[in-house]
């Protein structure tokens, strides 16, 4: 008999009426409801927790045990330096993909054309860093520029080399200056095709990198720029496009700057300007250096240190502008020329960030990792992938495969934009999934091509009920439940606080009924709210 013989449609109508119930109580959380809703005494104040559940994508027993024995400070200063931490476990689950390491002519030459393979091992392991690295935050960070300068994936233009950019525009940079990283992307095939500046080429200008350029990657649209400013920023990047000759050969599919594309006009040397840049245009061959001149005037621009300033308090602080704290991180990041670590550890220390327990809601792709984590599950046993791919095909079922959003300006990152009923659900019906131990998780000792996870039933029998969910919040979510959380739960079994467990007990039992109350936990605030 499979741990789904045991579940009724009774019985999951109970789980969900009961979580509908306590919702708007603050016991279980609506993943529909603005963080307002889960602010006040509810999460503790425990300085580690919180910057577990910001700067991680979500505490695991191990992570909690580390910061509580390092300090704070001690465990963010090695967060800060990734290279100072041993990562060679997660190292080697990533090595299941070796296809990543692949050059783009390599890709090119291994894979028909067109093919999504490399991409789909793309996500696979990016979600599976964010899981298992115990670099987190920088895998945070990748996360946030991914989305700064997004290119999808999967997307078809990409095919050959989007795995590439991740490597050496995002990884590459993403604890180093903004400025380096922006005119990677600029020199990156990706970008040039996913926003069409291969395309660009007299007479027919192609505006897209141009446009994104200043609109999501930089100033943004309130920095006052003009469709003229847009126009002269296509024109300066033109040129900056894809090597693919025909017939093709070795190097088909890397960047080249393309001279003969770059938009000149002979006579008169002419003048672009852009936003108080300005540059003459010389000649066809001159536009190379001109576009990295504009990178670099973009990168420092103070609109620029603005807009990253803010969304990096939307991402660790709150979806509320915080605009003292975003206007000091924006004169760090333009005195330390544009630098990112010395930024983030303002941030970090701020009073904003320390007060900001409860603000924030997980977006589904970080419940779903969080959920791995605290869990303690691990990849596949040996070298599978199984269990890791279904892992993947359940982030798109809740709306956030890594890297997927299929606009150019990245994920959203605030409650409202994640306010669905129907997302609420699949949040639950996930948790119940890997509560119970189901698809695509498995605790049975024989070898088994799926995710692995310890069994979370207590070697030691509590002796009454309100213990036994006081021990299961501490062991999930890492703080004891508000009266009425814990109320809640035990009305849903069906016990007093004070009544015995017993040894036959449905809810002592992991195949019957244990996995219902591990659901509802991770169904409520504690866990919702990053």
């Amino acid at each position: 008999m499979t741990p789904h013989s045991h579940v009724s449609r009774r019985d999951l109508f109970r789980v969900a009426a009961v979580g509908a119930a306590v919702a708007a109580s603050g016991a279980v959380s609506s993943a529909a409801s603005p963080p307002a809703a889960a602010s006040g005494p509810v999460l503790t104040n425990d300085r580690n927790l919180h910057m577990l559940r910001r700067l991680t994508f979500g505490p695991s027993p191990t992570s909690v045990a580390e910061i509580n024995s390092m300090g704070a400070g001690k465990w963010l200063a090695a967060q800060l330096s990734p290279a100072t931490i041993d990562d060679h476990v997660c190292d080697g689950y990533a090595a299941r993909f070796p296809r990543l390491g692949w050059t783009i002519p390599q890709a090119r030459h291994y894979l028909s054309n067109g093919a999504w393979d490399v991409m789909y091992d793309l996500g696979q392991v990016t979600l599976l860093r964010a899981t298992w690295s115990r670099r987190q935050l920088f895998e945070v960070m990748v996360e946030f520029w991914s989305n700064h300068l997004n290119v999808t994936n999967p997307s078809s233009d990409v095919w050959d080399s989007r795995h590439d950019y991740d490597k050496n525009v995002i990884r590459k940079y993403a604890f180093g200056r903004f400025a380096d990283m922006l005119w990677a992307s600029a020199n990156h095939p990706a970008m040039m095709r996913y926003l069409n500046n291969a395309d660009s080429a007299p007479p027919d200008f192609n505006e897209n990198y141009g446009r994104e350029l200043l609109e999501l990657h930089t100033v943004g649209v309130g920095a006052g720029y003009t469709e003229v400013d847009m126009r002269s920023s296509a024109l300066i990047m033109s040129g900056y496009g894809v090597h693919d000759p025909y017939p093709s050969d070795t190097l088909t599919g890397t960047f080249e700057y393309i001279a003969e594309n770059h938009y000149f006009t002979p006579g008169p040397t002419e003048t672009l300007t852009v936003m108080g840049f300005s540059a003459p245009n010389t000649s066809q061959a001159a536009g190379y250096a001109m576009g990295k001149a504009y990178i670099s005037y973009l990168a420092h621009h103070p609109a620029t240190a603005r807009r990253i300033a803010d969304k990096l308090v939307t991402r660790f602080v709150s979806d509320d502008p915080r605009p003292a704290l975003a206007a000091r991180l924006a004169a760090t990041y333009l005195a330390n020329d544009t630098a990112i670590v010395p930024v983030l550890k303002q941030l970090f220390a701020s009073k904003e960030f320390l007060f900001s327990i409860g603000q924030k809601v997980r977006r589904p792709m970080e419940d779903l990792i969080a959920t791995m984590r605290t869990l303690g599950v691990t990849p596949d046993p040996g070298t599978g992938t199984d269990g890791l791919q279904a892992l993947y095909w359940q982030s798109g079922d809740l709306g956030q495969q890594p890297m997927a959003w299929a606009l150019p300006n990245g994920y959203p990152d605030t409650a409202q934009d994640w306010q669905s009923t129907n997302g609420t659900l699949e949040r639950w019906n996930l948790h119940m999934a890997a509560a119970g131990q189901w698809w695509p998780i498995t605790n049975l000792p024989d070898p088994n091509p799926l995710l692995q996870a310890p069994s979370l039933l207590p070697t030691t029998r509590p002796a009454t009920y309100g213990a036994f969910v006081d021990l299961m919040a501490q062991r999930l979510v890492y703080q004891t439940l508000t009266p009425d959380g814990r109320a809640a739960i035990l009305t849903f079994m069906g016990v007093a606080a004070t009544d015995p467990v017993g040894v036959n007990d449905a809810y002592w039992n992991p195949d019957w009924r244990f996995p219902y109350l591990v659901k509802l936990i991770l169904d409520s605030v504690y866990h919702t709210m990053r």
